[in-house]
């Protein structure tokens, strides 16, 4: 999520963890680095002199150069700045009232009507009964978009009753009351830049349903520019929170860094990924940790609790104490680890992770996993159930199936051996029946 940075940052605090002791100086140095690598970021400049200030101030008191370990104090102060700088502590949505209304703004292609269904999605799983409201009567199959992806969710979506975006919103409060739904979360119209029509849109939409929250969503790839594009709204329309999304992106991603601190609005959640899953609640402690190469295993805990069936995991460790693992239960594992998203994304979330990527350990090829599973989907649930009774014809059509070669369904079999052969041992020990990464590692 943060390679660049991580990398450089880890780089420059690891220097100070290997010294006894440390000298002004010392901290100057690794201070002058510490900025560079926040600027190429593209952290706003005025949170990297504020956020450097800071940790100065700190990290040369007495209480670091008279420490036993004062390159780990110097660490803790980078962490607490940068979980400062990012808000602090966790801001939830204030959703009281019956039926709550949370409006989304933001520019054209920040992402907004993606977002809207994956914050009803989030929403729904913590009790929430969302409906969806497509305001955005402008951009071209926006409607249709929500539509669909309401209809993938089981969550109905509000449009067309009006050409006016905020009798749309109005409707959509209305059929929330009558269906006993307690949330209504409006998409609304963008633009490539922000302008008066824009504005005045979303002021009467406003008006018209008082929002509990107004979220604007940011491309955090935006960089700087995300931070003038929140104070605008903000002095427009007044925001309650930020999403962040496309945290997963490429590019430098500062915004996360900067938002909070410029504007004053509470980071609230990040989007890491296109599918509706794909959205996690902000913690900026835990981003620091990330940031800084520490991981964050209580999102990863979270999620998996979330999302992985706890059922079928007891069922499994039976199978593997029984010694009854099969290529099916090989194929529900993997299907198991796609929920969690990319096994990039799981490595960022594991202490020293970031290290591991092309590392043998780290090497994980996201094309051999889903040429794994196609071979495993092109089984039948015989052969899946008896591995023993694939032979060569049937590799052959497995092949042909999958859109793959011979070798590569000899080597899924090779590696399920394997698994069976860890796991039972594993099972034994722990009762747990999980498989390292390094049998989906690219050959």
């Amino acid at each position: 999520m943060f390679d660049a940075l991580t990398e450089r940052l880890t780089g420059v605090l690891s220097k100070l963890r290997g010294r006894g002791s440390l000298s002004e100086d010392d901290v100057t140095s690794a201070l002058r680095e510490i900025r560079i690598a926040l600027l190429e970021a593209d952290v706003h400049y005025r949170v990297v002199k504020d956020l450097i200030a800071r940790i100065r101030e700190r990290a040369v008191g007495a209480e670091v150069f008279e420490s036993l370990t004062p390159g780990q104090q110097v660490v803790k102060i980078v962490r607490e700045a940068l979980a400062e700088a990012m808000g602090g502590e966790r801001i939830s949505l204030r959703l009281d009232r019956r039926p709550s209304v949370v409006l989304l703004v933001g520019l054209q292609g920040s992402g907004k009507t993606t977002t809207a269904a994956k914050l009803a999605a989030a929403l729904a799983k913590e009790g929430r009964k969302p409906v969806l409201a497509a305001c955005d009567v402008r951009r071209p199959a926006a409607i249709e978009q929500l539509e669909l992806l309401g209809r993938d969710l089981d969550i109905p979506v509000i449009s067309r009753v009006d050409p006016s975006p905020a009798r749309i919103a109005v409707a959509a409060v209305g059929s929330a009351e009558e269906r006993g739904r307690d949330l209504v979360l409006v998409d609304t119209a963008g633009r490539l830049q922000i302008d008066e029509e824009m504005m005045s849109e979303l002021e009467e939409i406003a008006a018209a349903v008082e929002p509990d929250e107004t979220l604007l969503v940011v491309d955090a790839m935006a960089g700087q520019e995300s931070v003038d594009i929140a104070s605008t709204f903000d002095e427009r329309i007044g925001l309650t929170g930020i999403v962040l999304a496309k945290l997963d992106g490429d590019a430098r991603r500062g915004a996360a860094l900067s938002i909070r601190h410029v504007t004053g609005k509470p980071v609230v959640y990040v989007g890491t990924g296109e599918k509706t899953d794909r959205l996690e609640p902000f913690h900026p402690e835990r981003m620091a940790d990330r940031i800084l190469g520490m991981g964050d295993v209580l999102s990863l805990i979270e999620e998996a609790e979330a999302q992985l069936d706890r059922t079928k995991a007891e069922e499994l460790v039976e199978r593997i104490r029984r010694d009854r693992f099969t290529l099916q239960d090989f194929l529900d594992q993997l299907e198991e680890m796609q929920k969690l998203g990319p096994v990039s994304q799981i490595l960022d979330r594991l202490p020293g992770g970031g290290k591991l990527k092309g590392q043998p350990v780290g090497d994980v090829d996201e094309s051999e996993m889903g040429r794994t599973l196609a071979i495993l989907r092109g089984m039948t649930l015989q052969e899946r159930m008896q591995p023993s009774i694939i032979g060569g014809s049937r590799k052959k059509r497995i092949a042909r199936g999958s859109g793959t070669k011979v070798r590569d369904v000899n080597r899924v079999l090779s590696r399920f051996e394997e698994a069976k052969r860890a796991l039972k041992l594993m099972g034994g020990r722990r009762g747990k029946g999980r498989f390292p990464a390094e049998w989906l590692r690219t050959p």
